[in-house]
């Protein structure tokens, strides 16, 4: 409410977007309602999208924060784009860096993640990080600005209030000028990051060759390195290789040539002189899956399915849940293409994959490897990445399909 008032202050051209999670019933709609109710006297054009936050974050193995992080800016990454918007601009204020920054520490995150929140990331801003929330607070009152205080934020059911209300309290009682000094300190660290990425980059343009089928990295590239699966890592996380697996790459490379390592998008082989990365060969027919089915093969991937009567417990990205009673078989499974459409869960109206996967940032190796399943010419599930919302269960479900993918 802050940043809106401000923003109507300078005489910027603006809409507001609010995401009703419906996590907090009479509450989030109240929510909702007094937005609405702002936007209409200050003659601003409102924007509003309910999700099934729950549901969504069920599916897909993801935490509620997490989940609703995904939902709201996949939806405003939409908004965008129908109204030619230049910038999305965020509420956050410096307590987010610090609980950020915390978190990462916590998670044994590398240095990119205690640079904290970036003020500019792409088309999105961030223009109250200078202020704390005590000021920004202070700010409200003295204008007159009404706002409605989300009653979870005092709670610490989730990790960040935890760290908002446990942690950095203590910190103040060691530094009473906390947030002054964690200032000073992220801009060193944010011009220590830039210094890191240029040296980067430098090693990364003397000794990586990077081709459309292939990336060799020269052995030679870790002589001097002190912390050389860190370093490798970095480069290769892009490939969907994991830090274990830097760390295994690194003590083969002295060993015997031709081992070789695989991530959920590609393959790298220790060969004598240099490490040599390749997509995973994609040659897939299409699959028709009976009733009676219980397992299938689509090239690297198998498929298992099972009915039951109710939701089966802690389903990740690469299980999903449907409604049995909505499907018409034989399904269909198969590569996705151009013009292929779906409504993701917690969406209420149609999206391309192509633009689905473009907002998910899959890289064109990723692409390459999706996967759909249909019944009767409609997607059912975005296999690894999102069920339809149109086959979810509901409290009417009377039988669910209950659908494992797995790696061969």
């Amino acid at each position: 409410m802050t940043m809106l008032y401000l923003f109507r202050a300078a005489g910027f051209n603006l809409s507001v977007a609010h995401c009703n999670f419906q996590l907090r019933g009479k509450e989030s709609d109240d929510d909702e309602a007094f937005v609405n109710e702002v936007c209409k006297n200050l003659g601003v054009p409102f924007f509003v999208q309910r999700f099934e936050t729950e549901s969504f974050a069920w599916e897909q193995g993801l935490s509620i924060q997490m989940a609703a992080r995904d939902l709201r800016y996949a939806w405003f990454e939409e908004l965008l784009k129908i109204h030619s918007f230049n910038w999305l601009a965020t509420g956050h204020h410096f307590d987010d860096t610090m609980e950020t920054v915390l978190l990462n520490l916590t998670k044994g995150s590398s240095i990119d993640g205690l640079g904290g929140i970036p003020v500019r990331n792409g088309n999105i801003i961030r223009p109250l990080l200078f202020a704390t929330r005590a000021q920004v607070e202070k700010f409200a009152r003295e204008n007159g600005i009404a706002w409605r205080e989300d009653q979870s934020n005092l709670t610490d059911d989730y990790q960040r209030n935890f760290i908002r209300h446990q942690i950095i309290p203590k910190l103040k009682e060691l530094n009473p000028s906390l947030e002054s000094t964690w200032q000073i300190g992220l801009e060193k660290i944010q011009g220590d990051l830039d210094l890191l990425h240029h040296a980067f980059d430098a090693w990364k343009n003397y000794h990586i060759v990077e081709n459309a089928d292939r990336t060799v990295i020269h052995k030679i590239a870790f002589d001097e390195i002190s912390a050389p699966a860190a370093v490798l890592w970095r480069y290769i996380k892009t490939y969907a290789f994991n830090f274990e697996q830097a760390r295994e790459i690194i003590h083969a490379l002295n060993g015997q040539p031709g081992k070789r390592f695989l991530s959920t998008t590609h393959m790298l082989v220790v060969d004598r002189e240099a490490i040599i990365i390749t997509p995973h060969p994609q040659d897939l027919n299409v699959v028709a899956i009976g009733q009676d089915h219980r397992e299938v093969n689509l090239g690297p991937w198998k498929l298992h399915l099972s009915n039951d009567h109710a939701r089966p417990p802690g389903a990740g990205k690469m299980e999903a849940a449907l409604d049995a009673d909505e499907l018409i078989f034989p399904l269909v499974w198969r590569k996705w293409k151009n013009g292929d459409s779906f409504h993701p869960l917690g969406m209420n109206h149609k999206k391309k994959i192509s633009d689905f996967l473009v907002d998910n940032k899959l890289s064109l190796a990723d692409k390459n490897a999706i996967t759909v399943l249909e019944s009767d010419g409609r997607i059912v599930y975005v296999v690894g990445w999102r069920i339809d919302d149109r086959f979810k269960i509901t409290p009417r479900t009377k039988r669910v399909l209950n659908i494992r993918v797995e790696k061969v």
